[in-house]
């Protein structure tokens, strides 16, 4: 470890001038020491590889006594999110930081004792200002290498930053021994065929387009593999095209790099490059994107484009009219030839014999609609139903704040209560190509919210540490990782969930290899679906487990098959989800841990309390969703929305349940049972006609409600006495389902839940010896009631070999109070009492080795639990008795039976 009490650091990816802004400030403040973070860039790898050791106090991470240092200086940059590598030093109270930096402040730069901030060509021209100021001389190989960082800002001194000043300062360095032969060699990029091709497809790619009275270049291509020094080819490109204004857009790997450069004062580049998480200043700025695709960046980039030329006009002038729409009563079918004659990808919906707009409805859903059979179903079931619509006199901000914010695929402009036209995705690229514009909303760039403090707070620490090594094992990987569904959207409503799944973007078996070789456990694998289960165990001795799977899109073969599986990404793979409310994800990855993407708006149905699902077909693809839909509005009080709801009772009408396999369905309502209100849903169920679907022997009867809420009675008294013995839910709940129906129907009732062979006979057998032994058990309580001679141990035999499920449904069907409170004691204290003599001491007192050993012990046990022999001096006196009796087949007729 290194003691310092200064140390001297610039933002992370360092360029040239952060590199010569650091060994400036080396000069600047004595005994220092600079931490350099490390740069993606070719060239100033070679360039810190190059200089002698020792020449300059460069340190690293690991070699910082953090506890020794006093000041931090910052260059190049003031914003935190570029400093991660020194954060326990920015947390740290009574910190003294200075900071010199060239860009715009910005509302994450960091707080300092000393600013120096002005906007210039680069951040070395202001170290060198007060170097000169202070009368101090540099080596000849500093001032060349301030004059690199100089150089390489201002782009050869051709960018429109470029100041006198910047002259000034490269004047002073040549006095000072620059070499500028050796600048040029340093500062020369490298030409490889990679760069080639990535420059070629940029040029294919690029278009001109006009704001306001400004050209503006854009190329936005996907490169094959990562370029470091992105910017380089980006100022070649504005060098070959000639342009006022230029975006560089490359998608690389696991995310998309941008680099802008402007010699116009219209355009601000750093303005649209901080949008989009980066930073730098108004004529040249770079960002690096991972949670946007390249087309949404792209997009992004159009729109704060259009919103920096400042025109508006009105819907009118913009909307297609007359709008070519369908009536909710036709069919999907005909929806479908509309469209496809018209080239539309969606249209309005009217309300029979009107142009009031009812509703959305897209191609794309009319296509996978029809492809399921279901082309003569009423345009009304599978529409976006609710649309937001406009007024002719709303502004362009309105349409974009629809299209791109609410993601509707076009809008209705309304007057009078009748739809006059409709703006479209495509209309609204025609604005922009015709250089209209207006201030795009904060939808445009998805704003995601950071969950790390909730994390900190709400989940164990083992839970945290888990989530980290998860994340760091993906950034060493390089595959994005995420905890996703439930666990997301519990922690977001702050409800106890430790169930974590992961979802990682790249191959999750092979991540979910290296997490099970990290935590010391083993995996198992499931090819097929391309998931895998991590099992170790923990610091307590606890087996623990983690669902790991790879970002992928389900598609369905037909209606209610099992999923296919592709590869996908991370927005692809919550959209084969459920439900918004689970299509959520927390990102993992050191730099953006805890923060969330919600592509669906899970967190406002969260917050609206609402259960809905992400397209219209969710339910035809996968009915078991309409049980699930249910057991989410029961559980956590919510409701399914009116849209949802249509389509759910849409697909019972198109009989979709009966395509399910019986295990399938009996997965789904082993679930339900394990809820903590099973009645609340399978009532609910019922009203929807879900249990009559799945079949009819399930259907409600008032008796049947009856019973289904006095066992949840009964399964909360027995929960509340924390016995190690648990009872199987569903077992419970099935019993009551299958109350008073034949041996047949119950039979028929378990062919449809699918259920194998051996718990059907299980099932079956118990159900059949529940029904013979009712009537002696009420028979009992009735000779008890009438004050006859009723032994606890007679009823002790007659529930002699009932599982605990049993005991319980029949608690739950006893009428009389006195018959529950007596079972209640059975289940409680009878059937858990023990002889306090054993065989052995049978055999001591001279009874011969056989079967009269136990009845002799049955006996004493039943006379035990009468009270007739509460101690071992009582039990063996009792013993005594009963060998001394002549032998008899049944020497305990109650207890044996």
């Amino acid at each position: 470890m290194i003691a310092c009490q200064t140390l001297i650091t610039c933002h992370a990816n360092a360029d040239f001038d952060a590199l010569a802004a650091l060994v400036a400030a080396g000069h600047l403040y004595p005994d220092s020491m600079l931490l350099f973070p490390g740069s993606q860039e070719k060239r100033v790898q070679r360039l810190m590889e190059s200089m002698p050791p020792g020449r300059h106090p460069f340190v690293n991470r690991q070699q910082v006594d953090w506890d020794s240092v006093r000041l931090l200086v910052v260059v190049d940059t003031a914003r935190r999110a570029r400093l991660d590598h020194v954060r326990p030093l920015l947390d740290r109270p009574g910190m003294d930081i200075h900071v010199w930096d060239h860009h715009p402040p910005a509302a994450d730069d960091v707080p300092a004792s000393f600013r120096m901030q002005e906007e210039a060509g680069s951040c070395t021209t202001l170290l060198v200002r007060r170097l000169r100021a202070r009368g101090k001389t540099v080596p000849a190989d500093s001032a060349t290498l301030m004059g690199l960082g100089i150089y390489g800002d201002t782009g050869c001194f051709t960018f429109s930053s470029t100041g006198a000043e910047d002259f000034q300062a490269a004047a002073w360095l040549h006095t000072q021994g620059m070499d500028v032969g050796a600048i040029a060699e340093a500062a020369m990029p490298e030409v490889s065929s990679i760069h080639v091709q990535a420059l070629n497809a940029l040029l294919e790619s690029a278009q001109r387009i006009r704001v306001g009275s400004t050209e503006v270049v854009l190329a936005a291509a996907p490169l094959e593999e990562y370029i470091g020094d992105f910017a380089q080819l980006a100022q070649r490109l504005m060098e070959m095209e000639k342009a006022e204004v230029l975006f560089a857009v490359g998608g690389m790997e696991d995310r998309v790099q941008v680099v802008g450069r402007s010699r116009s004062d219209a355009i601000d580049v750093g303005a649209i490059c901080a949008r989009l998480g980066g930073g730098g200043h108004a004529y040249a700025a770079a960002a690096s994107v991972r949670d946007l695709t390249l087309n949404q960046v792209r997009d992004a980039i159009y729109q704060d484009l259009y919103a920096q030329a400042g025109t508006q006009k009105l819907a009118r002038d913009y909307m297609s009219a007359p709008a070519i729409g369908i009536e909710a009563c036709r069919s999907v079918r005909e929806a479908d030839e509309l469209m496809l004659h018209f080239g539309l990808k969606a249209v309005p919906v009217f309300a029979p014999g009107t142009r009031r707009c009812v509703g959305i409805f897209d191609a794309q859903t009319a296509s996978r609609a029809t492809s399921h059979g279901l082309g003569e179903e009423a345009v009304e079931t599978y529409m976006q139903r609710r649309p937001v619509t406009i007024a002719p006199d709303s502004r362009l901000q309105s349409i974009m704040d629809t299209i791109i914010g609410a993601r509707q695929r076009l809008v209705p402009v309304v007057e009078n209560g009748e739809v006059s036209g409709v703006v479209t995705r495509t209309d609204l690229i025609n604005i922009f190509a015709e250089g209209a514009a207006a201030p795009t909303p904060e939808a445009a760039l998805r704003k995601e919210r950071s969950l790390a403090k909730l994390m900190q707070t709400r989940l164990p620490a083992a839970t945290r540490r888990l989530l980290t090594r998860a994340g760091a094992l993906g950034d060493r990987l390089d595959m994005p990782v995420y905890a996703v569904g439930g666990f997301v959207r519990d922690l977001l409503m702050e409800r106890p969930n430790l169930d974590v799944d992961l979802v990682v973007e790249g191959d999750g078996i092979a991540f979910a290899r290296a997490l099970a070789k990290e935590l010391g456990g083993r995996l198992r694998a499931h090819q097929k679906f391309l998931t895998a289960v991590v099992i170790w165990t923990d610091e307590q001795g606890k087996e623990q487990h983690v669902d790991v799977a790879t970002a992928r899109l389900e598609y369905y073969e037909y209606p209610a098959a099992l999923p296919t599986v592709e590869l996908s990404s991370i927005k692809m793979d919550l959209f084969r989800r459920d439900f918004t409310v689970n299509a959520l994800a927390v990102r993992l990855s050191h730099g953006s841990f805890g923060r969330l993407a919600d592509f669906f708006g899970g967190q406002n149905d969260i917050r609206k309390k609402a259960i809905r699902v992400l397209h219209a077909l969710s339910f035809v693809e996968d009915p078991t969703r309409c049980l699930r839909a249910v057991r989410f509005e029961q559980r956590y009080g919510f409701t399914i929305g009116p849209g949802t709801e249509k389509l759910f009772r849409n697909a019972l009408k198109l009989g979709l349940m009966d395509r399910l396999s019986g295990s399938r369905l009996f997965h789904e309502l082993r679930r339900i049972c394990e809820e903590e209100n099973p009645p609340a849903c399978l009532i609910r169920l019922h009203h929807l006609g879900l249990l009559s679907a799945v079949t009819p022997h399930l259907a409600l009867t008032p008796e049947k409600t009856e019973l289904l809420q006095s066992l949840r009675e009964i399964m909360d008294w027995y929960r509340l006495l924390y016995f190690e013995e648990e009872p199987c839910p569903w077992l419970v709940y099935l019993l009551g389902l299958c109350r008073a129906l034949s041996y047949p129907d119950a039979a028929a009732a378990l062919d449809r839940l699918g259920l194998p062979d051996s718990r059907r006979q299980e099932f079956l057998s118990l159900r059949e010896q529940l029904r013979r032994r009712l009537p002696g058990v009420e028979a009992w309580q009735r000779h008890a009631d009438a004050g006859g001679p009723a032994r606890k141990s007679a009823l002790c035999a007659l529930l002699d070999g009932l599982p605990l499920e049993g005991l319980l449904y029949l608690m739950a069907r006893a009428e009389d109070e006195g018959l529950r409170r007596n079972l209640s004691r059975h289940i409680t204290q009878w059937r858990r009492e023990r002889c306090d003599i054993s065989g052995a001491d049978i055999l001591a007192l001279g009874a011969p080795a056989g079967p009269r050993v136990g009845a002799v012990l049955r006996a004493v046990l039943a006379a035990k639990i009468d009270g007739e022999a509460p101690t071992r001096d009582a039990q063996l006196l009792r013993a005594t008795q009963l060998l001394r009796r002549a032998p008899t087949p049944d020497a305990s007729p109650a207890v044996e039976k």
